[in-house]
């Protein structure tokens, strides 16, 4: 059996597999398949693949030397099933997109500088930009350094994202109701997309503090699924029973210092910590007079400290009116494995 090139890599608080695109079948339904072969979906296990068995750790990144000349490379991020054979490309992975720049440097798609090197990075998923930013001593990426960031053990080397393009990623606009708040179930809400599409409400709505941990909150599963399901349509995504967006954030008055706290679900499973750019969404929605979590949040500046169930991410929004002038973020990523992989 012939196997297929792949740099295991931690990106953020996740973990995926990175492909170069030429390495993949051009059609999309023959490279699914593979990829699900490859991860071990279905399985709660996936004991026969390399995926970790969570969400956070079923993800593909799929990298090519960009195709409209106005970037270095073109990243798509799939997400994976575990016990389910799905595979969907309708949202963004700021986390894996950590890893887009260095992954790039190591497979000879980007000549890197003698210090540093920036990547623009056209993520496919949503047609928008990110440059990435990391440190290439000697042209060679490097990946051990001082920066911490919660959800994740040690440090590593600070990688700088900056975003642009990223307001309406999968719906086309920022409001995409048109409204700062609508109501599901009895329950306000606040639907936005700046990156990743994320329906924020009130954990108190919950009958929950917005404090629990991980294990505290599996109950809501049923209660989540119908506001997403409801939202999605709202939003104009049509039916998400099958996909991973709309994200769904619980928030709460900070309690750690930072700007608001959350809970985050992905979409079903609570996530230990939040994605970067789910982030970015529920930072630009806290900073909007009339949404939901915004008389909770503490607010000094553009740069926020979301709080998450292992720690904090702080982000940067700009915003002018309703618009998003820019975003950004600090992450990491790690090199943990290259070679072959063999499918299913």
């Amino acid at each position: 059996m012939n196997g297929v090139p792949c740099l295991l890599m931690r990106g953020g608080t996740s973990k995926g597999a990175y492909f170069l695109a030429d390495d993949l079948p051009s059609d999309p339904a023959e490279r699914d398949d593979l990829l699900l072969r490859i991860m071990g979906s279905p399985d709660p296990r996936q004991i026969d693949g390399i995926g970790g068995a969570h969400p956070l750790t079923s993800k593909v990144a799929v990298i090519s030397p960009s195709r409209d000349g106005k970037s270095d490379v073109d990243y798509l991020f799939l997400q994976l099933g575990v016990e389910e054979a799905t595979v969907s490309d309708r949202q963004n992975c700021g986390n894996l997109l950590a890893g887009v720049g260095p992954f790039a440097v190591e497979r000879g798609l980007v000549r890197p500088g003698d210090e540093t090197t920036s990547v623009r990075i056209h993520m496919v998923n949503s047609d928008s930009v990110a440059v990435a930013t990391f440190p290439t001593p000697g042209g060679v990426p490097r990946y051990d350094g001082d920066t911490a960031i919660s959800g994740v053990p040690g440090t590593a080397a600070a990688i700088t994202l900056d975003f642009t393009d990223t307001e309406g990623s999968a719906t086309g606009s920022l409001l995409p109701t048109g409204n700062v708040r609508d109501e599901i179930d009895g329950i306000e809400v606040t639907c936005i997309d700046n990156g990743m599409p994320v329906v924020v409400a009130y954990a108190k709505d919950f009958g929950i503090t917005g404090y629990e941990s991980v294990e505290e909150l599996a109950g809501l599963r049923d209660r989540i699924q119908s506001l997403r399901l409801q939202a999605g349509k709202l939003m104009g995504l049509g039916d998400v029973s099958e996909a991973s967006v709309p994200k769904t954030t619980l928030v709460a008055a900070p309690r750690d210092g930072g700007t608001i706290c959350t809970r985050t679900f992905i979409p079903l499973k609570l996530h230990t910590s939040i994605g970067v750019l789910g982030a970015v969404t529920v930072g630009t929605a806290v900073l909007m007079e009339g949404a939901v979590g915004h008389d909770l949040a503490h607010v000094t500046g553009n740069r926020l400290d979301i709080e998450h169930p292992t720690g904090h991410l702080e982000v940067e929004v700009e915003l002018d009116g309703v618009h998003v002038r820019r975003s950004g973020v600090v992450r990491t990523a790690r090199k943990l494995f290259e070679g072959t992989v063999f499918p299913r």
